[in-house]
């Protein structure tokens, strides 16, 4: 008898899989990635390569894959130029970001050096940690759903806020507003190339700018922002 309840559990649950829709299987299918995620990711760039490829970069674009969607991956003219234009855009909250102090205590996350030997492989390795981030965030749960129409880039901004926390304050109040940006350049190119040169660009010239003396006195610029509650 108990077996037979089993069989019959596993035929409703194929039948009600079947059923589903892109979209409702996308979202299913994310939130079981990032709760994969969320418990299993380890600290440590190797383990962060390990399990954001696997659950950020070969999940979603399996399941892509497996239903004939691209969730972003296409490069033309208009992504190569949106990319070019978030990046410009971007730059000056990296060159700033990377003057204060809270940004100098944190970054970078993992050990490396200034040394071109040294810091090459780390660069291609956070750009590679980027490109999963995007696949995920922008990819499966932004332009793998536009069909939904542009309610679509508000997906993953609280899913993506939650993955910053324990971050500097000043990141983890951004990272909210940033997914909607990154998600609403991605949407309108439907690709995440802008996102993904953008992010990774910038986690590469974050860790190489901390890694040398500050570009210009924060001081000036952190008694304008004395009024935050939070510390820079």
């Amino acid at each position: 008898m108990a077996g037979q309840g089993v069989s019959a559990g596993v035929r409703w649950l194929r039948r009600r899989l079947a059923s589903l829709t892109w979209v409702q299987r996308s979202l299913l299918v994310g939130a079981l990635l990032t709760v994969l995620w969320t418990n299993l990711v380890q600290s440590g760039l190797t383990n962060r390569l390990l399990y954001d490829g696997l659950f950020l970069f070969v999940g979603p674009l399996a399941l892509a894959v497996t239903h004939g969607k691209r969730i972003g991956w296409r490069i033309n003219r208009v992504a190569i130029r949106n990319a070019v234009l978030l990046s410009l855009f971007v730059l000056p909250f990296y060159l700033v970001g990377s003057t204060l102090p809270t940004i100098r205590a944190y970054y970078p996350m993992w050990e490396t050096s200034a040394a071109p030997a040294v810091f090459i492989p780390h660069a291609i390795q956070l750009f590679f940690l980027a490109l999963a981030a995007e696949t995920y965030y922008r990819g499966l749960l932004c332009v793998g759903v536009k069909d939904i129409g542009f309610k679509a880039v508000f997906i993953s901004p609280v899913v993506y806020m939650f993955h910053h926390w324990g971050k500097p304050p000043i990141e983890f109040l951004l990272s909210g507003p940033t997914d909607v940006l990154f998600g609403a350049v991605d949407y309108k190119s439907n690709s995440i190339l802008p996102s993904v040169i953008a992010h990774g660009a910038g986690l590469v010239l974050l860790d190489w700018l901390v890694l040398h003396d500050p570009l210009f006195d924060p001081t000036p610029l952190l008694r304008h922002l004395e009024w935050l509650p939070i510390p820079l």
